[in-house]
């Protein structure tokens, strides 16, 4: 496999702290913003041009969840146990909207990857909010559970959405139409398209993978995984086969998934060879094949070129809980348990 990198070493570039554990973080799509937020409610940002941090929402008596930035960065979403998505101006720095969902818990959300469309799980359903019009364009039924997932296809030509008996993908042109589905004997969680938009991955709940392409989704099944599945991460890169590298965090262990060139073998895979307690996520590095994972052993693992150790990161005593790597792949940033916030930056002075 070919990198666009060299390897580097990271270091402590910024930290802080909030007062629960980090539930998720996020950056903007510039990479100028960092967003987290905690299990105690707070919403921490992080700008690039002042180089610091101040809370956008101080601590309460309900979790934060799950926060995202809309695709041009102008908006920033939060959502939790108190079932308010709350969206904020990053221009004025202000709260914009505040959707109220009586005895809902919101902990999916995802912004369209090219307008600012906002979906998000209420129970059921999924709703459809447009932060332009300041309204809601669409609910969406998945009927046969609570949502585990929320996806949007990287073009935003679909929605996927996770929960029993699989996903159900629905065409963001025509909300209305009835939504194809990937049939799954048990639940799933977790969803990742690949960059191209051509596949999609499913976490499932009896702790195997599927994959299938979006024209015929027909899932093929991989198991033999340690435990459950909490992370899928495709490269946004290919192998010479053209298709992505596809990584899968296990238990404690993170696999990695490569297509074969004869179409009958289907995948081959490799575990990263790493003693290692629960990981709680991964992420390719963007442009490389190079991955990272956090685990609750307090231990961020950079792995080159998803094979090799290169490097450990630590600074949450309670362990890590979730990555996530700024756009153009020169600084990573990850949340502790303990509610560490930390940010390491690629030293390119190294030859």
């Amino acid at each position: 496999m070919q990198s666009a990198s060299h390897r580097k070493s990271f270091n402590v570039y910024w930290q802080d702290n909030l007062s629960d554990y980090v539930t998720a973080i996020s950056w903007s799509k510039n990479g100028n913003l960092l967003a987290a937020c905690s299990a105690a409610g707070e919403v921490l940002l992080w700008q690039d041009i002042e180089e610091q941090s101040f809370l956008l929402q101080s601590a309460g008596d309900t979790s934060t969840d799950c926060i995202d930035f809309s695709y041009d960065g102008e908006f920033l979403a939060a959502g939790g146990q108190d079932g308010v998505l709350r969206i904020w101006s990053m221009n004025s720095l202000k709260l914009v909207a505040e959707l109220e969902n009586p005895r809902r818990w919101i902990d999916q959300l995802a912004w369209h990857p090219s307008c600012n469309q906002v979906a998000f799980s209420l129970g059921k359903k999924v709703q459809i909010w447009d932060a332009e019009s300041r309204s809601a364009i669409a609910e969406l039924n998945f009927e046969n559970s609570s949502i585990f997932g929320i996806a949007w296809h990287p073009q935003g030509k679909h929605l996927a959405a996770s929960g029993s008996k699989g996903v159900k993908i629905w065409n963001a042109l025509r909300w209305d139409e009835v939504p194809r589905r990937l049939e799954i004997p048990s639940a799933s969680g977790a969803i990742a398209w690949s960059g191209d938009g051509q596949r999609i991955a499913v976490a499932n709940l009896d702790d195997n993978i599927a994959i299938a392409k979006l024209s015929d989704l027909k899932p093929g099944f991989m198991g033999g995984f340690p435990g459950k599945i909490r992370r899928l991460a495709w490269s946004d890169i290919n192998t010479e086969l053209g298709v992505p590298l596809i990584a899968v965090a296990s238990g404690n262990v993170v696999g990695i998934l490569e297509k074969q060139f004869d179409e009958s073998a289907g995948w081959d895979g490799w575990v990263l060879d790493s003693d290692l307690d629960i990981v709680q996520d991964i992420a390719f590095q963007p442009g490389t094949f190079h991955l990272a994972s956090a685990s609750d052993d307090g231990q961020v693992l950079l792995w080159y070129e998803a094979e090799q150790l290169a490097q450990l990161l630590t600074g949450a005593s309670s362990g890590f809980s979730c990555l996530a790597w700024h756009p153009q792949g020169h600084k990573l940033a990850a949340g502790g348990q303990g509610g560490e916030v930390l940010m390491w930056k690629r030293d390119d002075s190294e030859v």
